[in-house]
């Protein structure tokens, strides 16, 4: 017959662990390395690990198509968007009237175009919901907002753009 065991009550006062905890065995004088952190681990890398590519999230996404976008718009209309900037904001900080929530803002006085991401996201009436869709609805707001800096229509900026996707 084997011998039982008495268990140690369990509660929010008494713990069942009455052991120290292993620590690594330190070195007096040792330095720890630039690449190693407090706990002498080393730096973290992507979630991903080295063999599959790294996420993208969808601020990435937005980021890396209106950065395209507007290379592309810089190389067809170079004097005009010379020192114009591109910037990307989550949301317009005020609403500026009763017609909704803004997806871009133009400065024409300082050249400068904000793109509000959330909004062109989330306010989107996308009929198929897929990446090249959304990309689509990307630079359509970019076309849109540089068209209103500089005056002109939005399919006068690059005709031959999309004619691909009828």
């Amino acid at each position: 017959m084997r011998p039982t065991r008495r268990r140690t009550p369990v509660g929010p006062y008494r713990s069942a662990y009455t052991g120290q905890m292993a620590r690594s065995p330190r070195r007096v004088g040792a330095s720890r390395g630039i690449s190693r952190d407090r706990h002498g681990r080393g730096i973290r890398s992507a979630v991903t690990g080295p063999h599959l590519p790294l996420l993208r999230t969808r601020a990435d996404v937005f980021e890396s198509t209106v950065v395209q976008t507007a290379e592309y718009l810089k190389d067809m209309w170079p004097e005009e968007l010379q020192d114009v900037s591109f910037e990307i904001a989550g949301l317009p900080s005020e609403v500026r009237g009763t017609a909704g929530v803004d997806r871009w803002l133009t400065l024409r006085e300082e050249r400068r175009i904000i793109l509000f991401r959330l909004p062109i996201e989330r306010l989107a009436k996308l009929h198929r919901s897929d990446d090249l869709h959304r990309r689509v609805l990307v630079e359509s707001c970019v076309f849109r907002a540089v068209a209103e800096l500089l005056g002109k229509d939005p399919w006068d900026l690059a005709p031959d753009r999309f004619r691909h996707l009828r």
